[in-house]
């Protein structure tokens, strides 16, 4: 993170609570894992199907550590943070495995302790290693992580990269009703909160709109105007970026100067804590992306994740963790961006989506440069909740997948009542992921149709004793090797 997202009182901080972290570790191995994701992108069902396999013994052979059975014991222990809510684990896994419902998404921060007793790998490593590994999973929502470069950004960077983004493509249409109050306004005029109001509302009604489900738009700080919570209405949430504003210092007692100190306090009382208390005290991170769900709403939802996604991981302290740097001043030194719902495709399909995967992070990968974080892409599937099958249509054998569409999805004209199964034909992505990032003007034909059904979870099989097995998924145990293999070792 560049020293200038954060003053010498903050560093300070973190570095006292890394000193923290550290001395417990000496006696408790505690490795801090941050599972992030964009809109829609399954968070929760990602930790929800970790620790049910983690803990039932899943089907997880390219986690070295498990595979090699070298995991005696799995058990859920209390978290070490008391005033961060508990990530309710049992509440999901039970519409998960239970009731076949996806749990509500993820509003705010939650924390979970899973620990892992283990045997060495190495001789060397059983004669010193006490052989036990606690993971403590921190879940945030994505948006929180866009605010991040904001630290960097004073009041009127923010507002002119934000009214510039405001311009482009659909954005334009969704933002008019913003900018057009903005521009009508007297910056410079008495402060009046009527005004502050009415800019701040009609901003945030500018940024909902982009991520509603027909727009799929990324890039979206500030974040808290998505999900306020227990701030909606405070002052702090109460401003909006200003066009064309004047090089001249903002008046005292301006509405130009109150947009200013209430974006500062926006940082101060939002951001910087988050950042402080809760990301620059992680070892590893995941980001998952619904990249179908981008693909689906054509070049400009996919280019603004792109952009979202470089805007993320350039936040990351990147680099491997010296003993200095592991005790003031952490780093992430492994950092995975997953493609969520692979089980939404044929196989045939996943390393393609796996190569978008990489081609949406490759600017971003440029930035960190060689010294950066070990970054890692993958398709994968939280839950599996479809299987593959081949269907005979006009005497071709066409790849499907089959699943049981949720109540009141409707294909092909036909509305499913939740119980009842069906076979998709997926479609295909582009073998160059290139065509994604075409110009806005791109013919239709050469974007990929890929159908995106929702579907309800599994129906998990039982064993001959009526045991339920545990959550089928898509390469969980290859993204839990990468995260936390060399620290099963």
């Amino acid at each position: 993170m560049p020293p200038s997202l954060t003053s010498f009182t903050d560093d300070a901080r973190i570095a006292l609570d890394n000193l923290t972290d550290r001395a417990s570790g000496l006696i408790h191995p505690t490795i801090r894992l941050g599972v992030t994701g964009l809109s829609r992108a399954g968070k929760t069902v990602f930790i929800s199907s970790l620790v049910h396999n983690l803990l039932n013994a899943g089907r997880l052979p390219l986690l070295e550590a498990y595979r090699s059975g070298r995991v005696s014991n799995v058990r859920l222990e209390p978290q070490p943070d008391d005033a961060i809510p508990r990530f309710q684990y049992e509440d999901h896994i039970n519409a998960l495995v239970n009731d076949r419902i996806w749990p509500d998404s993820t509003r705010a921060i939650s924390e979970l302790r899973i620990t892992l007793d283990y045997e060495s790998a190495s001789g060397w490593g059983r004669m010193f290693s006490r052989g036990k590994l606690s993971i403590d999973i921190v879940d945030y929502p994505g948006e929180w992580l866009l605010d991040l470069p904001l630290l960097a950004q004073d009041f009127r960077q923010f507002s002119e990269s934000t009214v510039s983004l405001a311009q482009t493509g659909i954005r334009q249409e969704l933002s008019r009703d913003w900018v057009q109050l903005a521009q009508s306004i007297d910056q410079d005029a008495p402060a009046d909160e009527m005004t502050a109001r009415g800019l701040a509302e009609t901003f945030a009604a500018y940024l909902k709109a982009c991520k509603s489900d027909e727009r799929s738009l990324s890039t979206l700080p500030p974040g808290r105007f998505l999900m306020p919570g227990d701030l909606e209405g405070s002052p702090a949430l109460t401003f909006a970026p200003l066009p064309n504003m004047p090089e001249t210092k903002a008046p005292k007692g301006s509405l130009r100067a109150m947009m200013e100190r209430r974006y500062d306090a926006y940082k101060n009382i939002v951001v910087k804590p988050f950042f402080r208390e809760h990301f620059a005290r992680l070892d590893r991170q995941i980001v998952l992306i619904d990249a179908l769900q981008a693909i689906n709403r054509g070049p400009e939802a996919v280019q603004d994740l792109e952009r979202a996604l470089t805007d993320v991981l350039a936040c990351f302290r990147p680099g491997s963790n010296s003993i200095l740097s592991a005790l003031l001043g952490r780093r992430i030194d492994k950092v995975l961006v997953a493609a969520t719902k692979a089980d939404h495709l044929h196989h045939e399909s996943h390393d393609r989506l796996e190569k978008l995967a990489g081609r949406l992070v490759d600017r971003a990968i440029e930035r960190i440069g060689m010294a950066g974080a070990g970054i890692e892409v993958m398709a994968i599937a939280s839950v599996r909740a479809t299987r593959e099958a081949t269907v005979k249509e006009d005497g071709q054998l066409l790849p499907v997948i089959v699943g049981t569409p949720m109540a009141g999805e409707t294909i092909n004209g036909e509305r499913f009542d939740g119980e009842r199964k069906t076979a998709v034909f997926p479609g295909d992505l582009p073998e160059d992921p290139e065509t994604l990032f075409r110009g806005m003007d791109a013919a239709s034909n050469d974007l990929p149709e890929v159908n995106i059904v929702r579907f309800r979870p599994p129906l998990l099989e039982r064993t001959a004793t009526g045991a339920k097995l545990s959550i089928p998924h898509i390469r969980l145990d290859r993204a839990l090797q990468f995260l936390l293999g060399d620290r099963l070792a």
